[in-house]
């Protein structure tokens, strides 16, 4: 309690966390208002549950189910900016932009909204495709009708973009990052739903996903202990500076486990879900797409579609760190700047070192992540629970995990700097 009389004494902090919470509760409100448009069946829109569409309500906090302004989220903007921060590497003048400070931040991020704006368009096709297509029976919106289709495409375009400025908002005037603050409260509002759901099933009378779902509670708790230990866990290299009077100073070097964060888990599900999203484009089932329709349908898991999903996290944990983490650079600064790491020479032979040692928490950080992702998949599966009863997916619980753990750390800066002013 005396930590949240602290929090509530600090006037900017108080403000600070007053305003994040009423942009948030704006982005709530958004997402249950429905595009303004006729010919769109509403009611079937609420048998959606399970797949591609499934996951993404629940990221989303059911804004599909919704047919909501902000059915996408923030997902054009996070593709948008992986696409950048990839080009990077391969264009020496993002790459030199990239290191021009603030100035060179502000070109990356307009290049980044530009990127955006037809990613947007594309999805929110591909979104409205996928709900005609994901209500069996239903006819919730026929994705042909373009005098239908081109409005929606642009106003659900324009609530991407909206809920971009709430995100850029709370990032300049609230605490936290806004763009993880609102993919995190998407995910924690649907919550309360799946609560509700399993309470209404008790008083219908169905109480056998009861033990089930109690089970699940408990193992979510200690998935979630295991999260925040995977992700704050790193290696500390030593490092040794020599200073002018013969005297040496320590330093160390962290490496995180979880390098990659949740990048690798982005990349992972949209190549896994892609071959069943393909197939339900295709109306002439052929055997190709009956066996991409079966084995890598994301409703409907199979022991290929894990296996497939493990190792492409692990790859990309692999591929996003080599393209991000320059061991090279490290080596040449530390050696800049007169350290060295104990027992080995400066250059080639520390960089070659701290390769090493990335590498090896890469592979470990890689396989902690994709059994955090495949884990309540693989309950589901042996349990009589859906993937809609999920409380937290593993996504979500590396997502929420991260979020909350920078929020306190930008918390406690708030603090320590109330107190430092105080005492001024």
């Amino acid at each position: 309690m005396n930590y949240f009389a602290q929090i509530w004494n600090s006037k900017d902090l108080r403000q600070k966390i007053i305003f994040t919470l009423l942009l948030l509760a704006c982005y709530r409100l958004l997402s249950h208002i429905p595009v303004p448009l006729e010919n769109i069946d509403f009611s079937s829109l609420k048998q959606i549950s399970g797949g591609a569409l499934g996951i993404f309500s629940a990221l989303t906090g059911g804004s599909v189910e919704n047919f909501s302004l902000v059915m996408m989220g923030l997902s054009p903007y996070i593709n948008a900016s992986v696409i950048i921060q990839l080009m990077t590497v391969i264009f020496p003048k993002l790459e030199a932009l990239q290191k021009e400070g603030e100035q060179g931040r502000r070109k990356i991020n307009l290049y980044t909204r530009w990127l955006t704006l037809p990613l947007a368009l594309l999805q929110s096709y591909g979104m409205i495709f996928l709900i005609a297509r994901g209500v069996p029976g239903a006819q919730v919106i026929d994705p042909y009708a373009w005098a239908t289709v081109l409005p929606a495409m642009v106003i659900i375009t324009a609530g991407s973009f909206l809920i971009m400025w709430l995100g850029e908002l709370i990032s300049e005037k609230g605490i936290g990052n806004g763009i993880s603050l609102i993919i995190a409260t998407g995910i924690i509002s649907s919550i309360p739903s799946i609560f509700g759901n399993i309470a209404a099933g008790i008083d219908a009378g169905d109480s056998a996903k009861v033990p089930s779902f109690g089970l699940l509670i408990v193992l979510t708790f200690l998935i979630l202990i295991a999260v925040v230990l995977v992700t704050e866990g790193h290696r500390k290299i030593p490092i040794t500076y020599a200073s002018r009077n013969a005297q040496r100073s320590m330093s160390e070097l962290p490496i995180r486990i979880l390098q990659a964060g949740m990048i690798p888990i982005i990349f992972a599900i949209s190549l896994v879900s892609f071959p069943g999203i393909l197939a339900q484009f295709v109306q002439n089932q052929g055997p190709v797409m009956s066996f991409l329709n079966q084995h890598f349908n994301s409703s409907n898991p199979t022991s290929l579609y894990l296996l497939v999903y493990s190792l492409l996290i692990i790859f990309f944990s692999y591929f996003y760190v080599s393209i991000t983490f320059n061991a090279d650079n490290v080596a040449e600064d530390i050696q800049k700047r007169g350290g060295f790491i104990p027992g080995h020479r400066p250059g080639s032979e520390t960089a070659n070192y701290i390769r090493r040692v990335s590498t090896r928490l890469n592979l470990w950080g890689g396989i902690c992540l994709a059994l955090i992702a495949i884990f309540p998949i693989l309950f589901t599966m042996f349990s009589d629970l859906s993937r809609s009863d999920l409380i937290l997916s593993g996504s979500g619980m590396v997502i929420v995990v991260g979020v909350v753990l920078d929020l306190i750390r930008r918390i406690n800066s708030e603090l320590v700097m109330h107190d430092y002013q105080k005492l001024v």
